[in-house]
């Protein structure tokens, strides 16, 4: 890992001169960016255009709606739309890409050649594990809850947190709020709490943010989940595991959208006693898997040796390239061998 400045002062006044002047920047996150990508990015965008500079976000794909009320969504620019051209343009010409909430390049799909091929300055800003060495500039914190986290440190060892205004502030509360799971999981620190305050000192109110995320479903979204926990939820005692496995046909069946399956997977990890929850989505080029745990059982060294996901401790993500009842399979086939560690949890 080269450059790395989270705990060097010289290395961050190196980053801080190359920003001294303007420069075009291009923000990029990981695929099916969920609200701590995105917040982390409009945050950063916002900020970096009052210091002067010329950002733009571009992600790998679409997002959910629920994540729309963001402010400077609008320009954000979906690298799989019809401005494809613009953004390998934007990419290429870039004098810095901000690389966000993802810690390997394969992550943001069809951009990653673009991405690797452009002369820009490439900072990388995470707090997932085991990152990749790509970047100039690393600011990554595994032990951090949330990108929102390490943009908001970022911003104020710069000496800039009065140039974060209420909407800025609002995105990334958002990214706190989610990646914490409401402020429940176990990544939710003393330095995570003081964030927060600070934000809501600038003007926000955390109740419309948790409301725009979590209480804006759809009807269709509604029926969707209710039958998922009513015929989809498979519960394995024997094994502390819950699981759930969901078809392309099913999907469309309750017409989902990007983003009706986030969160489900919590609903598993809820039930007394479970360690360890998945939640198996099939899409139109692999299978999307969801992994939750609790205490010491890491779903990240999980999904990195079998599934080649990764992420973090308890909470993280893989993908199969096989069918989904056989991805299914392997990960029942999977569960004797970690018998002990589930159950003595």
């Amino acid at each position: 890992m080269q450059d790395f400045f989270t705990e060097s002062n010289q290395k961050l006044a190196l980053f801080n001169e190359f920003l001294s002047s303007p420069k075009q920047i291009v923000i990029t996150t990981h695929q099916n960016p969920d609200a701590d990508a995105l917040g982390s990015s409009l945050g950063l965008s916002a900020y970096l255009k009052k210091k002067g500079h010329n950002p733009v976000i571009i992600t790998p794909t679409d997002y959910p709606d629920f994540l729309r009320w963001m402010s400077g969504e609008s320009e954000v620019i979906n690298f799989e739309s019809d401005r494809q051209g613009l953004a390998k343009e934007l990419i290429a010409n870039a004098d810095m890409i901000f690389c966000l909430d993802f810690s390997a390049l394969n992550r943001i799909k069809g951009m990653e050649e673009f991405v690797k091929q452009s002369t820009a300055k490439k900072v990388l800003i995470d707090h997932h594990q085991q990152p990749e060495n790509f970047a100039d500039f690393v600011y990554w914190n595994e032990s951090a809850a949330a990108t929102c986290e390490l943009i908001y440190e970022l911003i104020e060892k710069l000496g800039d947190k009065d140039l974060i205004d209420i909407p800025a502030a609002e995105c990334l509360y958002a990214g706190l709020v989610t990646d914490t799971g409401s402020f429940r999981f176990d990544s939710t620190s003393k330095e995570v709490h003081r964030i927060a305050g600070e934000l809501i000192s600038i003007g926000i109110h955390p109740n419309k943010i948790h409301r725009k995320i979590f209480d804006s479903n759809t009807f269709e979204r509604m029926k969707f989940l209710g039958f998922v926990l009513g015929e989809k939820l498979i519960y394995l005692p024997e094994y502390n595991v819950a699981y759930m496995a969901i078809s392309k046909e099913e999907l469309s069946r309750f017409s989902s959208k990007n983003g009706d399956t986030e969160g489900v997977v919590n609903y598993g990890l809820s039930i007394n006693g479970v360690v360890m929850a998945a939640i198996f989505t099939e899409k139109d080029d692999m299978i999307r898997i969801s992994l939750r745990s609790v205490d010491d059982f890491s779903v990240s060294e999980f999904s990195r040796t079998h599934f080649n996901g990764g992420g973090h401790k308890n909470a993280a993500g893989g993908r199969s390239h096989e069918s989904l009842e056989k991805t299914v399979e392997k990960f029942l086939s999977l569960l004797p061998k970690y018998k002990d560690v589930l159950t003595n949890s």
